[in-house]
């Protein structure tokens, strides 16, 4: 984690009318807009977004909001780690310049009654089973993409489903002069890849949890032996994060990274995607595959 150091502290707003008043002076500055929409509980690979927000000078807003839509009845939003004032900070080393950390009521006001939901990508994996997760997804980042107005929105690759959902909603609905950059998944030094919900882990569960990058390891390596068969390739994954005992395996499933159909070979690109929960933490993580 980047170490905090004294930066010039971000400005916070918390309303629609605040968030637009500090933007349009941006804008008056000449400024463009880079984006980072996020649920807070910043590690690295958030700080890497940031910084991918700015590149060419763009100044950077940030939303700090868990949005209550894109979590089931079964998720508990209220034990999301939560640290406004560190993450504040942390922006801050990233050159944040304007944070909207808005109370749920600003965003979804009394008889708020609109939802998207996107159909293609939706169909598989997270969403089969968290059915209305993406609608919430969709729904939020439509809203704050009218709220903001970004020259760019920057996502990370570790949520590869929401990436792919995202770029669909932004095509459909003419977002089309927003500018859609993904930062790449960021890891540890042994290779898991940054989560808020790595938090949550014990000492014994984080190295269980680097079960998920042996099995996108193990897929890789089966590639590299000559079997081109997606089944068998998800199965050595599968067979990995089955062997950790403290893990229990979801999925391990060679998807299309743009339309997130099940691969039926790996002529087109491949995304094998690896979910897994490890103690009271559901885990995801994924990589393309490369043929030998």
């Amino acid at each position: 984690m980047d170490t905090i150091t004294d930066t010039r502290p971000c400005t916070v707003v918390r309303t629609r009318d605040e968030l637009r008043a500090a933007i349009g002076a941006l804008r008056s500055a000449g400024r463009q807009v880079g984006f980072v929409p996020t649920m807070g509980a910043f590690h690295d690979g958030h700080l890497s977004l940031m910084r991918h927000a700015a590149a060419d000078g763009h100044a950077v807003v940030v939303s700090l909001f868990g949005s209550p839509p894109q979590f089931s009845p079964t998720e508990d939003l209220s034990a999301y780690p939560r640290d406004e004032q560190r993450d504040l900070a942390l922006a801050a080393t990233a050159g944040v310049e304007l944070v909207f950390a808005p109370p749920a009521h600003e965003v979804y006001p009394d008889r708020f009654g609109t939802t998207i939901r996107v159909d293609g990508p939706t169909r598989t994996l997270e969403g089969a089973t968290r059915p209305d997760h993406f609608a919430g997804v969709a729904t939020v980042v439509a809203k704050l993409l009218n709220m903001v107005r970004p020259d760019r929105v920057v996502f990370g690759q570790k949520d590869a489903q929401q990436v792919a959902v995202v770029r669909r909603m932004m095509c459909d609905l003419d977002f089309d002069d927003v500018e859609l950059v993904i930062g790449p998944i960021v890891r540890e030094a042994d290779g898991l890849a940054m989560s808020s919900r790595n938090v949550y882990l014990s000492p014994q569960e984080r190295v269980a949890a680097l079960a998920l990058r042996r099995a996108l390891d193990a897929a890789q390596a089966t590639i590299d032996g000559g079997e081109h068969d997606p089944r068998k390739i998800e199965r050595a994954a599968h067979s990995v994060l089955s062997a950790e005992p403290r893990c229990t395996p979801d999925y391990a499933t060679i998807v299309h990274p743009d339309t997130f159909v099940v691969a039926d070979n790996l002529a087109e690109p491949s995304l094998l995607c690896v979910a897994a929960r490890i103690g009271p933490a559901r885990l995801i993580d994924n990589q393309r595959l490369t043929l030998a």
